[in-house]
């Protein structure tokens, strides 16, 4: 490592320089002229060194510095350790730098960072998708021209962090933001979360709490009133066989509902089903059948299943049955009398396909993307008649879902129904028949 001369050393190469000019100046009697001599040559000297700094520092702008002379080397030595402990702390920032922003990016939330001005300073790529925001054109622009919900305005203006807010999304309308600021320094951070499906969630359980109260006050309210009436005297034989009919089919109905609930919340809560386990698909059809055929015994309806003997699959056995049950049984409800049902369980493409089509009523297109929702009825009165609940077809929605399948609805209003499904090729079994 170079180290600046030192005093003596500056005084020693002074004499170096000087002696000789002052010994031929006395040599030749004009010691004036040699020492003027002397200090011209010392002084271009110390320019020619000069120029080499400023031409490395301003023309060349190599880190490696140049060749100097005397005293001139330690300082040119100097500058290069400066100028290279700069360039390390440059590159450590940069570092640091590209390691946030990487870091920002891989936030499930959207960061924006505004001055005291709010004026934005950075955002991540989420903001672009939640908030619109495009990276680096938007720099500098004012946070409230970019989202001009009046609650953000507001809440921006009033500089009152301790809660966030919600607002909708400026970009998606789809999408149900939650902003929360929090000052550091002199600026200020932005976090936006996308609570859409959480807010959906709870939608979902007051609804549901809100369908099951309903659903479970209509049977307990006869039952009570019947209770009630018996607390006095009994009643005319008459009238207790009618009121014993009445709550006994008012409690299978909360049965009912609450077994549903059970098998609805078992089949939502199951991890992924086992493709080990086989199902005799033509055994539960067979069984199926006779069920149908017993709970249609009074009815004016016709049956026609049409099963593949060789065609078995793999999956829950809990699960489907439950599946090609509740599709049966509603179609059972429903149909028109006189009318004719059909269920296929059918080889398509390698895939097994299974369709109940009924001759009922149909269904009009307005209510068929909202069939598969929990306590959804079409006609209200018909389903209380008939005593549904609105969760069979989301307790098939759900099982079909583990089996990587899609419940299909195709309805003609006034002509009938088809609920079909098709099972994936890699979860059916091809057995002979014996």
């Amino acid at each position: 490592m170079l180290m600046p001369d030192t005093l003596g050393q500056l005084l020693w190469r002074l004499v170096c320089i000087y002696t000789p000019f002052l010994l031929v100046g006395w040599f030749f009697n004009h010691i004036f002229l040699a020492l003027f001599l002397a200090s011209v040559s010392h002084i271009s000297w110390f320019y020619y060194q000069q120029r080499k700094l400023l031409n490395w520092l301003y023309v060349d702008k190599r880190l490696t510095p140049p060749q100097g002379s005397g005293s001139w080397q330690p300082v040119f030595y100097g500058i290069y350790q400066l100028v290279k402990r700069r360039l390390n702390r440059e590159r450590e920032l940069a570092h640091l730098m590209k390691s946030f922003r990487l870091g920002a990016e891989s936030l499930p939330d959207a960061i924006v960072v505004f001055s005291a001005h709010d004026e934005i300073v950075w955002c991540n790529r989420l903001a672009s998708e939640f908030l619109g925001f495009k990276w680096p054109i938007d720099s500098g622009q004012h946070v409230s021209n970019l989202i001009r919900h009046p609650v953000f305005v507001h809440y921006i203006q009033q500089r009152q962090f301790d809660n966030g807010i919600e607002i909708v999304s400026p970009n998606r309308t789809d999408l149900t933001l939650e902003c929360r600021v929090m000052p550091y320094g002199t600026q200020f951070l932005m976090i936006v979360r996308d609570v859409t499906q959480q807010r959906k969630l709870e939608k979902m359980r007051k609804h549901f709490i809100s369908n099951v109260s309903h659903e479970l006050r209509t049977p307990l309210t006869v039952l009570r009133g019947y209770l009630e009436m018996l607390d006095d005297e009994l009643p005319d034989p008459a009238i207790w066989i009618r009121a014993h009919q009445m709550m006994s089919e008012q409690a299978i109905r909360m049965d009912n509902l609450v077994n549903q609930l059970l098998v609805l919340a078992r089949i939502e809560a199951a991890p992924v089903i086992s493709a080990q386990e086989e199902i005799d698909v033509p055994k539960l059809m067979d069984i199926l059948e006779h069920e149908v055929r017993q709970l249609a015994s009074n009815k004016e309806l016709t049956f026609c299943f049409k099963v593949d003997e060789c065609l078995w699959m793999r999956g829950s056995i809990e699960q489907m049955r439950s599946a090609f049950t509740n599709l049966v049984h509603n179609a059972v409800k429903y149909c028109n009398q006189p009318g004719h049902i059909e269920v296929s369980w059918q080889c398509d493409s390698q895939c097994g396909r299974f369709a109940v089509t009924d001759s009922g009523p149909g269904i009009l297109p307005k209510h068929l993307l909202r069939l598969t929702e929990r306590f959804y009825r079409v006609d209200k009165d018909r389903s209380r008649d008939t005593g549904g609940a609105g969760l069979g077809l989301s307790i098939v929605k759900h099982a079909l879902q583990h089996h990587r399948s899609e419940l299909s609805i195709d309805s003609e209003f006034g002509k009938g129904s088809c609920f079909s499904f098709i099972i994936p090729d890699d979860l059916m079994l091809h057995k002979d028949h014996e």
